[in-house]
């Protein structure tokens, strides 16, 4: 049943879509994937399965990644955009998904009547026989959408019907799939290993003790994911690279003091952040780290270290630039015990 009530929703939507210039829409069923954005084959063809592929840092790589990075300010990668389909890929698509439905006994008359009026649009209306006598000359854009956003508004935002474009031609829309669009999809999917910042004292210190924190340049680097589309005689990439640049404290309690008083320490020149405790240092305030002024008790404080990364792209035709930067987060536990002076 549960396949019934999907392609029965489909239908409904297909008639909003065709009634009125409503959004695209997808199916919510599938997630993403290195090989490809993949979203439901269940909908009418107002939407594309993305034939983007990923490589690099992104989600399901090798190795064990432990979150995304996130974009400093408001800015978002697209929700939405739009990629190319060849005449005859597309003509398939949708008669197929035309003859799905009006031969499904449990389909309604209204969603039948819908997919035959989108279906009409481009066999014998405002387009001939999907164009395939100019399948040389020119491709179908359809819209995407993110699958892992589809309770986000903005991924209804790409709610143009399918349209036709020469070869050659700036598609006349915004989101259109460009070597930028593909960075920032990139950028979407860069995943970022887990950091645990090297404390001295290790997960317990003492009240009033400066403890040191810091990072080598083993324990991160220079993170990239690929994003790539070769198809409708379309060829493009676009390489995202996030780099580390600061590391930010919070202690887990007003109680204490961080170093730098900001709480953020900046990459130095050998790529590392902070320094390593060393034994002769311990007279020093530490040029990374913290002093607890107050006992955990019987719990402890979540330290929060955040790094923050630079994000750049370069793509094909000696495109790139900047995009926003990210950050990505870890707690670890500290335990702060009552003890006013010790040896070390």
């Amino acid at each position: 049943m549960r396949s019934k009530r999907r392609v029965l929703t489909v239908g409904a939507l297909a008639t909003a879509c065709v009634l009125l210039p409503s959004p695209a829409f997808a199916d919510r069923g599938t997630g993403g994937s290195d090989t490809g954005v993949k979203t439901s084959t269940k909908r009418s063809g107002h939407t594309l399965e993305s034939r983007i592929t990923y490589s690099g840092n992104a989600r399901g790589s090798s190795g064990k990644p432990s979150g995304n990075v996130t974009p400093v300010g408001n800015w978002t990668p697209p929700a939405c955009w739009y990629e190319p389909v060849s005449a005859a890929e597309f003509k398939k698509k949708v008669e197929g998904e035309y003859d799905e439905v009006v031969n499904d006994p449990q389909q309604p008359n209204y969603a039948k009547s819908a997919t035959g009026q989108f279906r009409d649009i481009y066999k014998d209306g405002k387009y001939k026989d999907y164009n395939l006598d100019e399948a040389d000359e020119g491709n179908w854009w359809v819209s995407v959408q993110n699958p892992n956003r589809l309770d986000d508004p903005a991924a209804f935002t790409c709610s143009e019907l399918p349209f036709w474009v020469l070869n050659g031609d700036v598609p006349p829309v915004k989101n259109a799939v460009t070597p930028q669009v593909l960075a920032e999809l990139a950028y979407n999917k860069i995943t970022l290993p887990e950091t645990k910042v090297t404390l001295a004292p290790r997960d317990t210190t003492k009240v009033n003790l400066p403890t040191w924190a810091w990072l080598d340049k083993a324990t991160f680097k220079d993170v990239s994911v690929t994003a790539s589309l070769d198809v409708a005689g379309l060829n493009i990439s676009a390489t995202t690279t996030a780099k580390p640049v600061s590391l930010k404290l919070e202690p887990g309690t007003s109680d204490a003091e961080t170093y730098p008083a900001r709480g953020e320490c900046r990459i130095n020149d050998d790529h590392t952040i902070g320094t390593p405790y060393a034994k002769g240092n311990a007279g020093q305030n530490p040029p990374c780290g913290i002093k607890y002024l107050r006992s955990s008790g019987n719990g402890t404080y979540k330290l929060r270290a955040t790094l923050t990364w630079q994000v750049t792209w370069t793509g094909t035709g000696a495109a790139g630039g900047d995009l926003p930067d990210g950050t990505f987060g870890t707690t670890q536990d500290i335990t702060v015990q009552e003890i006013q002076a010790v040896n070390r």
